[in-house]
């Protein structure tokens, strides 16, 4: 083969290898929200998912959707707490009956929230769309007349997203935040590293950039071989953070395990700690 026919061969395979690349690059920014939400939906009642304590509620969002939640109010025993928990980005209300369990039998009122698009709600999910989810579910506890100083709002994985953005715009008690990340973009670009990851998503949950001017007291837990999101979102959460904080980072725990290793008990004791009246 001639020289000039190798340089023109050569430069045909560049431009199949740079059609290929930016075609994955395509895929992944029209795929970006089937990958990163993974909603679920189970014909569960509370009672058959264990939580008989706890019964179906409506909430109402400022864009008109109706979304399905679970609530039980708080014990008279507590000082009128109550839990509102914002679930992560796979499953449904079910999923989560056992992990919040604990603090309904502590006396904590628990609002264990489902966005639009899980757990049959309707809608899609999307960045803007969770967070009015989220208003939705504080909008429902002031109808219960639970105080915005009553209420600690519980961020699991991308919940936490949610959970920070709700911080930065009520006054809460406290809040907790389970295997946070700092940002979408950033957990994307250690997932696709041989993309520009980070600059491709759409819904970027960017919580690195809002913590800093929250003063709720906080507490962290991560697990250290948690390989969904790295141990260091956590940690820079932590870091990051303005308030009153405190951070749990379990060895040998991963992503959806750290309840096996007795965070339950820890959240409980922070909460002791952390609110006024908690020990009452």
């Amino acid at each position: 083969m001639s020289t000039g026919g190798r340089i023109r061969r050569m430069f045909e395979l560049i431009g199949t290898i740079a059609a290929v690349y930016v075609g994955l690059i395509l895929v992944l920014y029209g795929c970006q929200r089937q990958l990163l939400y993974h909603p679920g939906g189970a014909d569960v009642s509370p009672a058959e998912a264990g939580v008989p304590q706890m019964s179906e509620v409506t909430l109402t969002t400022e864009d008109g959707l109706s979304l399905l939640a679970w609530y039980a109010p708080p014990r008279q025993a507590r000082p009128g707490y109550v839990i509102a928990y914002f679930h992560g980005n796979a499953g449904h209300l079910a999923n989560r009956a056992g992990k919040v369990a604990p603090y309904m039998m502590s006396g904590y009122g628990v609002l264990l929230t489902a966005y639009r698009g899980y757990s049959g709600n309707p809608g899609k999910p999307e960045e803007q769309g969770l967070y009015a989810d989220g208003r939705a579910a504080l909008a429902f506890l002031r109808q219960q007349g639970v105080a915005p100083d009553r209420i600690v709002l519980y961020g699991e994985s991308l919940g936490s997203g949610v959970a920070v953005q709700m911080a930065g715009e009520t006054d809460v008690a406290a809040m907790v935040l389970e295997a946070p990340l700092t940002s979408v973009g950033a957990v994307a670009q250690e997932h696709y590293p041989w993309a520009p990851a980070s600059l491709l998503v759409r819904d970027r949950f960017d919580s690195l950039s809002k913590i800093g001017a929250i003063a709720t007291p906080l507490m962290v837990v991560h697990g250290e071989e948690d390989r969904i999101i790295p141990v260091h979102h956590g940690r820079e959460m932590l870091a990051a953070a303005a308030g009153p904080k405190v951070g749990r980072f379990v060895p040998r725990a991963g992503h959806n395990d750290l309840y096996d290793f007795g965070v339950a008990n820890d959240v409980l004791e922070f909460l002791a700690d952390a609110l006024p009246k908690g020990r009452e």
